[in-house]
């Protein structure tokens, strides 16, 4: 969680994922699509080549919850 930004105006976590070459990326998208898709939990996604960006919103009220730092924690455990 060291790497995840929290922004107080909007409420948000972000955080930058870099890779090495374009399949990397590819497949840390594909494995962050079965995640989120699992989770029922969607988050803003931009790319590039050899990067994600991906911020986190709160899914149910204004402030971040646990289920918030659990999803974080989730999509962490994904980069390999």
């Amino acid at each position: 969680m060291d790497k995840w930004v929290e922004r107080k105006r909007p409420v948000r976590l972000e955080r930058r994922f870099e890779f090495e070459t374009y399949e990397a990326t590819r497949d840390f998208l594909d494995r962050l699509g079965d995640f989120s898709e699992s989770s029922e939990r969607f988050p803003d996604i931009s790319f590039g080549k050899t990067y994600v960006n991906i911020t986190l919103r709160p899914e149910v009220q204004e402030d971040l919850c646990m289920a918030d730092y659990q999803f974080a924690e989730g999509i962490d455990e994904l980069f390999i």
